[in-house]
């Protein structure tokens, strides 16, 4: 039995309502405004946003693989988009920022699966074992790859793929998207352990203002741990 699944991802915004505007028109999903929280909701998966007053520390190392519906990334670009890189002779598709600055790639048909969203990218120095690594938390099979390692099948997870891709660059700042996951075991001390035997960080305990666990994975990556009761 995995240890968890995944949950959804979360944003850190300068301008959380704008971006997540931004992001409705894009994902084609509605944002939902809460009490205490803001996310673009699809029903099946959700995007949380977070306002901060930290700038954009630069290149985020997670972000968004997304199907266009033409050969073109027209229809992100007018919802306000902006252009880094057209396809060239080493890339077939589009990579794109949101007004915030986190890049993100745009496929042109044809596609596999359904849906606006195809895969979850992580840059990672050593992406093989940290794909290991993830598959032994929310189990799913790991296909190693000429880009690194592709996640399928992990608990939890809404899209096609989890892909790991092999980045020469150094990690500058924590990451600005991240993601959380939902314990697997109803004894919630027994699961934070097994996290951190498994070899995750913990960096803040629940308690206080915050009703969830903050982690680093092995490869410095972000993410909060919730209770099963909190699903």
């Amino acid at each position: 039995m995995s240890l968890a699944s995944f949950a959804h991802l979360c944003v850190k915004a300068g301008d959380g309502p704008a971006l997540a505007a931004f992001w409705e028109k894009v994902l084609g999903a509605p944002v939902v405004v809460g009490e205490d929280h803001l996310r673009v909701d699809a029903g099946d998966w959700r995007v949380w946003f977070d306002t901060v007053p930290e700038p954009q520390p630069g290149q985020t190392r997670v972000h968004l693989d997304l199907r266009l519906p033409d050969a073109d990334p027209g229809p992100f670009l007018a919802a306000g988009a902006q252009l880094r890189r057209a396809p060239d002779d080493d890339i077939h598709w589009w990579v794109l920022a949101d007004p915030d600055g986190n890049e993100f790639c745009a496929f042109p048909p044809p596609h596999e699966g359904t849906g606006v969203v195809d895969e979850l990218v992580t840059a990672s120095a050593d992406p093989v074992p940290i794909a290991h690594w993830w598959a032994g938390v929310l189990g799913g099979t790991v296909t190693e790859t000429s880009y690194g390692a592709d996640l399928t099948g992990a608990a939890g997870f809404p899209w096609r793929t989890w892909v790991f891709d092999r980045v020469t660059d150094a990690r500058v700042a924590p990451n600005r998207w991240h993601w959380d996951i939902t314990l697997t075991d109803p004894d919630v001390p027994r699961g934070i352990a097994a996290l951190e035997t498994a070899g995750a960080t913990l960096r803040r305990p629940r308690g206080g203002d915050i009703d969830w666990w903050v982690f680093t994975d092995p490869d410095g990556n972000d993410f909060c741990a919730f209770a099963p009761s909190q699903a």
